[in-house]
């Protein structure tokens, strides 16, 4: 794993990785969503509705495991002090940002002929709620601070604390028994997963979302060394004149 750490060799192998999970990422997502959309019938109760969750459920799960990751690259970087763990936590940020946007419009599109308001103060909604204000947070005090080691080590911490939401996010339905917001579409106990002709496009919705974070995640952490090595060009110049 820290062969990545290297910046040239991060290069190198994104490189020739970047393609193909683009392409990939694509066929899936094609795939699953045209699955998913087109090819399931209408819920019993929920009607066409329910075809929300192929875009929603695969969004709120990624908003949480952007977060995640962002915290134990943040981690990483507070204690090996490597480069490319800062800038992949900084890449990663508005993706999961977005990711968290998309769960809460289509949450609200779901929620108001299913509860009858588009927005209920639940445990699970408010802590996403929360978490999309630290995700927001954190790319604000990055871009705030000029110097990137002092920015990367401020971000990191806030990262660390703001965890405890993305934790909160994940489990708030079992932590509170109060509540909206039903339990978990997928999970390994098959009797409170979605009946098997949702389920499968579900899965393949899941897979898209993945590849399609990790394509930009690669093309972001990729541009950000390319402006880190600008930078450090311009004041070996201005030191040269």
């Amino acid at each position: 794993m820290w062969e990545f750490a290297n910046p040239a060799r991060f290069m190198r192998i994104s490189g020739v990785a970047l393609p193909w999970v683009s392409v990939l990422a694509a066929l899936a997502l094609v795939a699953g969503l045209g699955w998913g959309f087109f090819a399931t019938p209408d819920d019993f109760r929920q009607g066409s509705t329910v075809k929300i969750i192929y875009i929603h459920v695969p969004a709120a799960m990624m908003a949480i495991n952007i977060y995640v990751m962002m915290a134990l690259a943040s981690l990483v970087w507070l204690i090996r002090r490597h480069h490319v763990s800062a800038l992949a936590a900084k890449a990663a940020a508005p993706v999961g940002a977005a990711m968290t946007l998309i769960a809460l419009v289509t949450g609200a599109l779901w929620g108001q002929p299913m509860w009858g308001t588009a927005w209920a103060w639940d445990p699970r909604l408010t802590s996403f709620l929360i978490l999309m204000f630290f995700y927001v947070g954190y790319t604000a005090l990055w871009a705030a601070i000029e110097d990137p080691d002092a920015a990367a080590d401020l971000t990191s911490v806030l990262c660390l604390v703001g965890s405890v939401f993305a934790i909160v996010s994940r489990y708030a339905v079992l932590f509170w028994n109060q509540g909206l917001h039903q339990g978990a579409s997928l999970s390994l106990d098959r009797e409170t997963n979605v009946d098997d002709v949702f389920w499968r496009p579900l899965v393949l919705c899941l897979v898209g979302f993945f590849l399609l974070f990790l394509a930009l995640l690669l093309l972001r952490v990729r541009t950000e060394i390319r402006l880190r090595r600008a930078r450090a060009l311009r004041l070996a110049a201005g030191e040269g004149a």
